[in-house]
């Protein structure tokens, strides 16, 4: 019978002790050897070196459990004396934001978060950001047993969020808003830039439309509306104004929507149409557009048209982009505004 080796270590929370079992067996099967020991004193602030132990180690296993006692110190000051916290970079409203880039088992990882809470709790932190990569998938159930939840997901992470303090959670939630974009293109006959797409909602409709679609992330609303128009059609632009825009709510997975109309002016002229989401597209007299029976159906689709004309017969101005710097990033952005009526007829050069 194999003799199994056992290396125990413990953490205290909340009235618990928490105990990492590890058994290892010798090649031979009968000779047990025990892992070195693992240097955690009062003095240790290192747990990193505890962790690649516990991964490391050939044939060793661990798992978990816990028992009843009476923590050394409510604070778990004897906890972190024994688990280094995560890693973690404070945030500006009083909170902690923790990148997880190493491996680690489950846990190992259960210990040492709850040690680290136990921590922000003794500093008064507030909110608790875990940044999981997709890689370190295994580690999401630990921190939702914790008491974490999704806050956010993008295509390589998970984002997980904790609220300390007892009071009301202040936490900002998930993005709330996405951004679309429509192009009003018009040449010098009068004829607007149109397509018919072969997906979403219009799709075998025979309905004519603007090029529209969505600004990627970390793209301007101008620069996302040539480049959709480009996309689409292959037709050159240059941008000129925000006409309008609107906001909707639940529109995209109980997300609300803003959608911005610009006018752009056209650099190009042949037109050669997107094969994966476009079923035609064309030059199409202005008149023969906003006579299209879905177009005059809706209030919103009728507005544009009116604000359409009223900005190439009647002088209309929309809102022209400025770059701006301001306190909320060290990069430039773009401001919209009315230019024209805030510096007279003459405009401004900025």
């Amino acid at each position: 019978m194999r003799r199994p080796a056992a290396l125990l270590g413990f953490t205290v929370t909340s009235g618990n002790i928490r105990c990492l079992l590890g058994f290892r067996f010798s090649p031979n099967n009968n000779i047990p050897t025990s892992p070195p020991a693992l240097q955690l004193s009062s003095t240790s602030t290192d747990t990193e070196y505890f962790a690649a132990r516990y991964r490391t180690r050939t044939g060793f296993r661990a798992m978990s459990a816990s028992v009843n006692s009476t923590p050394v110190n409510e604070n778990g000051e004897q906890l972190v004396q024994q688990f280094k916290p995560l890693n973690a970079v404070n945030d500006r409203y009083g909170g902690v934001i923790v990148e997880v880039s190493e491996p680690m088992d489950s846990a190992l990882f259960a210990s040492i978060l709850s040690a680290s809470i136990a921590q922000w709790r003794h500093q008064g932190k507030k909110g608790v950001w875990i940044k999981l990569p997709i890689q370190h998938v295994n580690l999401v159930e630990v921190a939702v047993k914790e008491g974490f939840w999704y806050h956010h997901a993008e295509p390589n992470y998970l984002m997980l969020a904790y609220w300390i303090p007892e009071g009301t959670n202040t936490l900002p939630a998930n993005a709330s808003h996405r951004v679309g974009v429509g192009a009003f293109v018009m040449n010098e006959k009068r004829e607007v830039l149109v397509v018919q797409e072969n997906t979403g909602r219009f799709r075998g409709t025979g309905v004519w439309k603007f090029p529209t679609g969505v600004v990627n992330e970390g793209e301007d609303i101008c620069t996302a509306a040539v480049r959709e128009v480009k996309e689409e059609t292959a037709v050159d632009t240059k941008f000129v104004e925000v006409l309008a825009f609107r906001q909707s709510h639940k529109s995209f997975f109980e997300k609300s929507d803003i959608f911005f109309m610009c006018l752009l002016e056209p650099l190009s002229f042949e037109i050669q149409k997107q094969e994966s989401e476009i079923e035609a597209a064309k030059w199409m007299p202005f008149e023969e557009y906003a006579a299209q029976p879905f177009v005059q159906k809706y209030e919103f689709s009728k507005y544009i048209v009116d604000i359409c004309l009223a900005k190439k017969d009647r002088n209309y101005s929309g809102f022209s982009p400025v770059l701006t710097s301001s306190v909320f990033s060290d990069e430039k952005s773009y401001m919209y505004f009315n230019m024209r009526d805030l510096n007279g007829q003459q405009g401004i050069n900025l």
